[in-house]
């Protein structure tokens, strides 16, 4: 199950995360982590380390055989959030979290890092160790990385999320689309403010603005086949100053979730028809903005059935968990444009140690005994594909 190997090295990548955790930084502002990265990676021998990006590493690891290259990616980002955990090691950065547990991936993945560059006679190809920053932030930090040129000559990239949604000791596996595309939206309805007493006077935006919200959700209920996954979301309302004003402006801010290509390529036109159509009858003007954030993840089939398998030949038949579509979004994404992925989500829930808060949730806590599980599916990934043939 877990070898002595990494039972081991346990203590050991268990510190890394807590000392990442405890100096957290937000996306493209990783500079402490990538010095604490490139210190570890460093001291490892075998390993080639390159810095393309201003916070972002990549550390690679050629086998000592010809064979595949294949790419292994860890974020290392945190988030804007007020840590409320009490823990020793709790962030000392007033209003930034490690809430996503982009801490333990980079540790888990420096910890595989270490195994396997001590197996390099062993390995029929190339490792490239990722360490990506500001996965949390559009248009995010993966396809800076791809531009720099990380992907060139990659034919497979694996990816991993630690999951507060899944027993510790099992893995969330799908094949095809697993996270949704994200992207956002922005409008503005341009009415004509005055006195509450006197609304006959006025074009209130306040108004338009609620049809807008309501009318927005039969996009899903009435325009989307109700077999396929999708959201619209109108996350801020934004207007008035006072009570007895009727104001001149509203501003509708939120987010769209979809897994169809199609679906997300006419969503924003029908987005738009449906504002255009209520301010015109109301006497108000608009303005639609609508950017696009990530797009799926989209597990490849061979690739999937290949790790599904590494994981029920090294856990178990039941670690594996098949899992239904996540609607939260995934910038991993981006290098799955260059060649065939696989995404996992790895189990970190243990209710009996308290570790059952969401993420992105200001008492978040990671159960660290996931880790270890991670590391040596890792490494039993490496091995499997990059193995002698």
């Amino acid at each position: 199950m877990i070898s002595k190997q990494v039972l081991d090295l346990e203590p050991q990548f268990i510190a890394w995360r807590r000392e990442l955790h405890a100096v957290p930084e937000l996306s493209f502002q990783e500079v402490q982590t990538t010095e604490f990265l490139l210190k570890h990676l460093r001291s490892i021998p075998g390993l080639t380390i390159e810095q393309p990006t201003k916070t972002g590493v990549v550390a690679v690891l050629r086998g000592a055989h010809p064979g595949r290259t294949i790419a292994l990616r860890a974020d290392i980002d945190a988030l804007p959030i007020q840590e409320e955990t009490d823990l020793p090691f709790a962030s000392k950065t007033p209003g930034v979290m490690h809430a996503c547990g982009h801490d333990g991936h980079a540790a888990m993945q420096l910890a595989a890092a270490q195994v396997l560059a001590g197996e390099r006679e062993q390995l029929h190809g190339e490792v490239r160790f990722l360490f990506q920053h500001a996965e949390e932030l559009p248009p995010g930090g993966a396809v800076e990385m791809v531009k720099a040129g990380v992907m060139e000559g990659v034919s497979e990239v694996y990816g991993m999320h630690l999951s507060s949604n899944f027993p510790t000791g099992t893995f969330g596996v799908r094949a095809g689309a697993l996270t949704s595309a994200t992207d956002r939206f922005d409008i503005e309805v341009i009415g004509k403010g005055g006195h509450s007493a006197f609304p006959e006077t006025c074009v209130d935006p306040v108004v338009t603005a609620a049809q807008i919200i309501t009318a927005l959700q039969t996009i899903v209920s009435r325009r989307v086949r109700a077999v396929e996954p999708a959201v619209v979301s109108v996350c801020m309302v934004q207007g008035g100053q006072a009570y007895n004003i009727i104001p001149g402006e509203v501003t509708l801010t939120g987010s769209t979730r979809t897994f169809d290509r199609e679906t997300r390529r006419t969503l924003p036109q029908t987005m738009e028809n449906i504002v255009r159509g209520i301010c015109e009858a109301a006497g108000a003007s608009y303005t639609f903005r609508f950017s696009q954030g990530y797009a799926s993840v989209i597990n490849d089939a061979a690739l999937t059935q290949a790790a599904r398998q590494t994981i029920q030949t090294t856990f178990g038949e039941q670690a594996v968990l098949e899992i239904e579509p996540l609607m939260p979004g995934e910038d991993f994404s981006a290098f799955q444009e260059n060649c065939p992925g696989f995404f996992v989500e790895l189990g970190a829930r243990n209710e009996a140690n308290g570790c059952t808060f969401p993420h992105h949730n200001s008492r978040y806590l990671m159960d660290e005994a996931a880790l270890k599980y991670g590391v040596e599916y890792l490494c039993q990934l490496v091995r499997s594909r990059l193995g002698e043939a």
